[in-house]
């Protein structure tokens, strides 16, 4: 690696960072307000909202980085640009080519980042910071384990099993103690469905009542439940597709398949997070032609709407086809891939004519 070439890449690199800091300061502020709202409600408060703060940030980092690479590059490139820093170089012989190979340069090691965070730190991350708000919203513990899902009511601890994706229960158990902390009653359920408020309906239960002398046992058909379990709650340990890594979600797309489920939503959620760095690329070879060309003698706030211009709009239309593909059961490979790809042609385009 040359000095231009170090030059470049540590430029960009540290443009990026910088942006991405930047943005993820912004959304964070904007988060903040958001959770200021439940303030006081159960147990959350200002500690447990700044853990749930940092706890969701490198998720956040993970999908900003993409549009701060492009804003990053936009600025420092195109300082560069301004400053004839890019005149000199081409005036040395160097080639568009080998200034744009040197951005890229920079993008690779963006890519390494973005992989490292979003795959070994994010989803636990993601996970531990929803059960934290979700366990402090409730009042209430909520643990995770081997055996399911355990929550505790007052005197009342429960176990759910397996929570299907609609949200309803499969082998639902809890134990009531009585004020001596004795156990009192044992129910168990095959079937739990979810009826509004904190309603549930209860099927095929059996029950279990623990007298000091005596111990009886009945069976229902179908049993009203009263409990505060609802649908937040659920959300804590139903599969989502934010909270798994690569690995995890091939696995269980496997698992969908394999059992006659719909799988495609998951199978979007793959192809994108395994897309998403790759558009580090795209983002930074678009920023070439702006600011190599047409960008010389544009101010940093132009550099800078533009930049956010180019990153909401690729957003936004990456999320209408994302939804389309859904919608008309489109290929999730194709609906991941295409509007990154278009970009990266047009950019290509746009390289070849400055050139």
């Amino acid at each position: 690696m040359n000095v231009l070439t170090l030059y470049i890449f540590r430029e960009v690199v540290k443009g990026s960072l910088l942006a991405v800091i930047i943005l993820l300061t912004l959304f964070n502020l904007f988060s903040f307000s958001d959770e200021l709202k439940e303030l006081g409600h159960g147990d959350y408060g200002l500690k447990q909202i700044l853990w749930f703060l940092a706890l969701t940030s490198p998720r956040v980092f993970y999908e900003l980085l993409p549009s701060a690479a492009l804003l990053g590059s936009l600025f420092v490139v195109g300082a560069m640009a301004n400053n004839r820093e890019i005149v000199a170089m081409r005036a040395a012989g160097l080639s568009i080519g080998w200034i744009v190979r040197s951005i890229m340069l920079a993008g690779l090691f963006l890519v390494m980042v973005a992989v490292a965070v979003g795959e070994f730190v994010a989803p636990n991350a993601e996970r531990t910071a929803r059960l934290l708000k979700t366990t402090a919203l409730h009042d209430g513990v909520v643990m995770r384990s081997q055996y399911g899902l355990w929550l505790r009511e007052g005197n009342r601890f429960i176990n759910v099993r397996k929570i299907l994706d609609d949200g309803s229960l499969n082998d639902v158990r809890y134990f009531e103690l009585d004020d001596r902390h004795q156990l009192k009653a044992i129910t168990q359920a095959e079937q739990g469905e979810f009826q509004g408020g904190q309603q549930w309906l209860l099927r095929n239960v059996k029950q279990t009542q623990i007298g000091d002398q005596q111990i009886t046992a009945e069976s229902h058909e179908q049993m009203p439940w009263q409990s505060t379990i609802d649908s937040d709650l659920l959300k804590v340990v139903v599969v989502d597709s934010e909270n798994m890594s690569l690995q995890d979600l091939y696995n269980y797309i496997g698992f969908l398949k394999t059992n006659n489920q719909k799988s495609q939503s998951y199978e979007l959620a793959f192809w994108s997070r395994l897309i998403n760095p790759l558009v580090t690329f795209v983002m930074l070879l678009v920023s070439a032609p702006f600011v190599i060309g047409i960008g010389r003698g544009v101010g940093a706030g132009g550099r800078i709407m533009l930049g956010i211009c180019i990153g909401m709009a690729f957003n936004i239309a990456d999320r209408i086809i994302g939804n389309m593909g859904l919608v008309y059961n489109i290929n999730p490979l194709l609906t991941a891939i295409f509007p990154s790809l278009v970009v990266f042609c047009a950019a290509l385009f746009a390289v070849w004519r400055v050139s």
